[in-house]
């Protein structure tokens, strides 16, 4: 590192260490000692249901014990899919006790997804949602899986031959065979890439980096009292922000989680007024929701009250948090986060105990180093102020990609995390994402970031969501499109947003198309799929193309 050297040291919260001591033990270890020190407190709220962390512990050791019974071993890879549930998150420690490894599966994922997820994983077990089984049956035979464990909330599943019921397997007595796991060598998790700007890959986490980073995360958010929080776990906890941030947690500190399956905005107000939830993980889409709620004012007080609200998953623009402010009378503490799958998955957070610096990601988590590399050779340390790629190391960050060596050696290299991130560090350490380094328009020579025209559309007083991709052009190269979700009860035109533009921005940023959509493509986290919109377009000219030849 260069004079920048851990710049960001002197902008460190004052209540925030920046070295920490990570022990040496396991995600189930970790669930152990909250059982121990906790077990009447309340461990899931789920509809109606409640489970204190006695039940939670002891039905672990049961389905850990069944599950060994039927054959799962330590290295076994077994997929999980399913939404959030106790039964999901039963299921995700009772695999960790044996030394298995989750094979974290979307349940929004088709036949040909699942196939190549079980394949590429080697996956011997899967256990899903009963509502779900169909699309695991048929790639049954086109897969190495040999075994699927079926649950319900409702009635219990009827096993048959290779297929086991949930019900009946956790009926089996709370013991299990101890198993020898090295917390930092052994993987917990194959966290899959969303795919969203190429083929998904199998992250490699191991216990270590799971728990290390679940500990970078409660230092930084500051007086959290054990066995005292209220985690609203509305994030898919298959997906890696979800499981570190709500489950693991709530676990590291015993605290209770009010678990919803999906985001459902009324039902999220709802939960909130009644349950009173101190922390609040969420992404930009669920704050947009909040801010657009017709009857937000009735939920002001109870939306004030959470202690700390946090966007990841993707850029939280300044207006939808300039807008949760407003709602929430300036008490609603909102701050945006950064991390990626590889990070397990947080590397940055703004601090919590100032105003969030608008458009920044704030600063690395403890014993997390970052550095800006230049964007030709990804070897030369740019100064301050510059933009580069964004690369990170820290006890969070991944082994490496399953089975993907070369993958592994362009993202892992000289100890550092290459992310695929633009960005830029200010004078006081801050980090700015100007995009993702896989998006960046290169429209007649000239560098287009798409953010920086979502931000000025998002001004735009009709806009309710944007993104902005490179579409194919054969003049340009690549030309600027924005698609645009209109506010309720408003029209527009295509020329309304280009002269909207023209008055904010350079000429060569301008957006020469805009299309208005009722919904943008998103993954499960709410992450825009920019790359499916732009292979929408590569099929309308290769049609086009067919039709006039």
């Amino acid at each position: 590192m260069m004079d920048n050297e851990k710049l960001w040291m002197k902008s460190y919260p004052a209540n925030v260490r920046y070295h920490l001591d990570y022990p040496y033990k396991t995600l189930g270890q970790m669930l152990d000692e909250a059982v121990d020190k906790m077990p009447d407190r309340l461990a899931m709220i789920f509809g109606g249901q409640t489970v204190t962390y006695r039940q939670f512990g002891d039905q672990v050791k049961r389905f850990a014990g069944a599950l060994a019974d039927i054959g799962v071993v330590r290295g076994d890879r077994v997929g999980l899919m399913g939404p959030n549930c106790p039964q999901w998150e039963i299921a995700f420690y009772a695999l960790l006790k044996l030394g298995a490894i989750v094979v974290q599966t979307n349940p929004m994922y088709i036949e040909r997804e699942i196939a190549h997820q079980m394949n590429d994983s080697g996956a011997t077990t899967i256990i899903v949602l009963e509502m779900m089984y169909p699309r695991v049956k048929n790639i049954l035979e086109q897969t190495s899986l040999q075994r699927v464990v079926v649950f319900n909330f409702m009635a219990p599943v009827q096993p048959a031959q290779g297929l086991y019921s949930y019900d009946e397997l956790i009926k089996h007595e709370p013991v299990y065979p101890e198993v020898a796991i090295n917390p930092v060598e052994d993987l917990a998790v194959l966290q899959y890439t969303g795919g969203t700007t190429g083929v998904s890959k199998g992250v490699m986490l191991t216990h270590y980096n799971l728990i290390a980073n679940t500990l970078q995360v409660l230092e930084w958010s500051i007086n959290m009292e054990y066995g005292k929080e209220r985690i609203l776990t509305v994030l898919p906890v298959f997906h890696v922000y979800g499981m570190t941030d709500c489950l693991n947690n709530a676990v590291s500190i015993a605290a209770t989680q009010i678990i919803l399956p999906r985001f459902d905005v009324d039902q999220v107000l709802e939960t909130i007024r009644v349950h009173k939830p101190t922390l609040f993980p969420g992404a930009p889409t669920m704050f947009m929701a909040l801010n657009n709620h017709p009857r937000i004012a009735e939920y002001r007080e109870s939306l004030a009250a959470i202690r700390v609200c946090t966007s990841g998953s993707a850029p939280l623009p300044l207006e939808v948090a300039q807008k949760f402010a407003e709602v929430t009378q300036g008490q609603g503490n909102l701050v945006e986060g950064y991390g990626l799958s590889e990070a397990s998955p947080i590397t940055h957070c703004n601090p919590l105990d100032r105003p969030t610096l608008a458009g920044s990601i704030g600063l690395p988590l403890p014993d997390t180093d970052y550095v800006i590399m230049d964007l030709e050779t990804g070897e030369r340390e740019v100064p301050v102020g510059e933009i580069g790629e964004l690369c990170v190391r820290g006890p969070q960050v991944m082994k490496g990609y399953w089975e993907k060596h070369q993958e592994t050696a362009k993202t892992l290299r000289n100890g550092w995390l290459y992310t695929g991130d633009i960005a830029r560090m200010d004078q006081d350490g801050f980090c700015f994402i100007i995009d993702r380094k896989k998006d960046l328009i290169i429209a007649g020579g000239f560098n287009i970031y798409p953010r920086d025209i979502e931000e000025v559309l998002y001004e735009h007083p009709k806009v309710k969501e944007v993104v902005v991709a490179g579409v194919p052009d054969l003049y340009r190269g690549e030309t600027v499109k924005a698609y645009i979700v209109l506010k309720p009860n408003t029209e527009a035109s295509e020329q309304e947003f280009i002269v909207f533009c023209k008055t904010r921005m350079a000429a060569y940023k301008v957006p020469r198309y805009v299309e208005f959509r009722d919904e943008l493509p998103r993954t499960i986290v709410g992450k825009v799929l920019r790359r499916q919109l732009v292979e929408e377009e590569k099929a309308k000219l290769q049609t086009a193309a067919t039709t006039e030849s």
